[in-house]
């Protein structure tokens, strides 16, 4: 029996001054300690010939699969706006593989070691921070919402020195692509017009062939970027989630949410949330997501400045015309995304105030941001004195008169709610409690917490105990796994 791999690896055809070829650096005892079957499914994989030896020397890049061609990929990138040469420097992508319905992924290890792009870095990664990355992204598919993947988990079995001495692990990680805001930034670093030109092209026809023949390449690429950026932003705001590190070597062209350091999931309602160690200014706050990918994407337009028109004035004119889209592309996204949360059909003068004097009242009163629609949906996890508040009461006889405004029934009403809302997200402090359990060997809370964020809009036996927010009144915070 054959695992079903089959590359084709179009990125290492590229110039060499767009990556490295490298291989995974070898570790000593590889164990694997998850392996995605769902995903394996889709990728039309099967592992079942492979023992646990084999799969674990596979997933730890101690074998490569036949077609394979490894390489450690260039890019730069605005680190809470300071402009930096970067790339691979802990991963390496083995190849793009191709699914039975021709559709084309990255398959990357992240913690494989060295790179030409690691700096002072050991290449390596830590257990916590490389399942962290699974159970999240894992729970964002589950939510609808556009991401990488987690394939596998493996410990190295080698200890990896952060703060302290901590497991080592390799996770591998699944994307449509990895190519990044800070690709092309790198490649306009050059200041080769040729090779900004070849990665124009290459991402064009890989990820949106429809404008293979445009008139205007460079400025079609930029506005289709920006619409994929804008539906990715609102979905984190609906379920509450903070990237917590948007620097532009963050921001995926293909739309995906990746990389999942200190990011977290928002329970007490308040639009200044940060997580991240690492943000003391609260540059990537919850609601300073869309700012910054405006202010991304702005930086994705400089890389594309000489090849929009050969008028520098001109291009840049054209350029800033595509940015100025944003506010308003966003804004009637984002209501539209704030209607689907409270069932409204149609639009009426009054629903941004409507959406506005909720959320007000959740921050003044400390609720919880996704119990409360559930709430409303009849589907909180206990019944909750704050919801007896007086202006809370009012509000919702408003929000009430607005649903029979509706051309809908309130049937329709109240299952475009339990499509938009969230029953369970990941809880913060649930995600630890797992991640402390996996350093001693026991991930039974990593597989339970799993199979709950498997279906977050359905009703489950025992999803109350993942419902609600911490008791702790400590900040929580996160840390980047570097």
């Amino acid at each position: 029996m054959t695992i079903g791999w089959c590359f084709d690896n179009t990125y290492s055809k590229l110039p060499d001054s767009f990556k490295e070829n490298i291989g995974p650096v070898p570790v000593k005892k590889p164990k694997l300690v998850i392996l995605n079957e769902n995903l394996a499914d889709e990728l039309n994989l099967d592992f079942s010939s492979l023992n646990d030896k084999e799969i674990s020397e596979l997933f730890a890049g101690n074998s490569l699969p036949p077609g394979s061609k490894s390489i450690a990929q260039a890019y730069a990138g605005h680190q809470f706006g300071h402009f930096t040469m970067l790339g691979d420097g802990r991963a390496v992508l083995i190849g793009e593989h191709i699914s039975n319905k021709k559709k084309r992924y990255d398959i990357q290890f992240k913690g494989s070691g060295k790179t030409a792009f690691s700096r002072n870095g050991d290449g390596r990664a830590a257990l916590g921070p490389m399942l962290r990355e699974y159970i999240v992204s894992e729970a964002m598919h589950n939510l609808s919402i556009p991401t990488t993947r987690s394939l596998a988990v493996v410990k190295t079995g080698e200890e990896v020195i952060r703060e302290t001495p901590l497991h080592g692990a390799i996770l591998t990680r699944v994307a449509l692509s990895h190519i990044r805001v800070g690709t092309f930034q790198y490649i306009a670093a050059r200041q080769k017009k040729n090779e900004l030109e070849t990665l124009l092209n290459y991402v064009i026809k890989r990820h949106y062939p429809n404008i293979e023949n445009s008139k205007n390449k460079a400025i079609d690429l930029l506005k289709t970027v920006l619409d994929k950026q804008i539906d990715l932003v609102v979905n984190w705001m609906r379920v509450g989630f903070i990237h917590g590190v948007m620097n532009t070597d963050n921001m995926s062209i293909s739309g995906e949410t990746i990389d999942y350091g200190p990011c977290a999931f928002m329970d007490t309602y308040d639009p200044k949330t940060v997580f991240s160690s690492i943000d003391q200014m609260g540059r990537y706050a919850y609601c300073n997501q869309p700012i910054i990918t405006k202010w991304n994407l702005s930086r994705f337009a400089e890389c594309l400045i000489p090849l929009i028109d050969n008028n520098k004035n001109k291009s840049i004119e054209l350029a800033t015309e595509a940015i100025n889209l944003f506010e308003k592309k966003y804004e009637e996204k984002w209501m539209n995304m704030m209607r689907n949360k409270l069932g409204i059909f149609g639009s009426d003068k009054n629903d941004k105030l409507l959406i506005l004097d909720l959320l007000t009242w959740m921050h003044e009163k400390k609720a919880d941001y996704t119990n409360t629609f559930c709430h409303l949906m009849d589907q909180e996890p206990k019944k909750d004195e704050i919801f007896n508040d007086e202006n809370f009461l009012n509000w919702k006889n408003r929000w009430k008169e607005r649903l029979f405004k509706n051309n809908n029934s309130l049937e329709k009403s109240s299952k475009l709610m339990k499509d938009t809302n969230p029953l369970v997200i990941p809880r913060n402090h649930k995600i630890e409690e797992s991640l402390e359990a996996a350093e001693q060997n026991d991930f039974k809370p990593i597989f339970k917490i799993l199979e709950i964020l498997n279906k977050p809009y359905t009703k489950q036996v025992s999803i109350e105990n993942y419902q609600h927010p911490s008791k702790s009144n400590k900040k929580y915070q996160t840390f980047c796994g570097t």
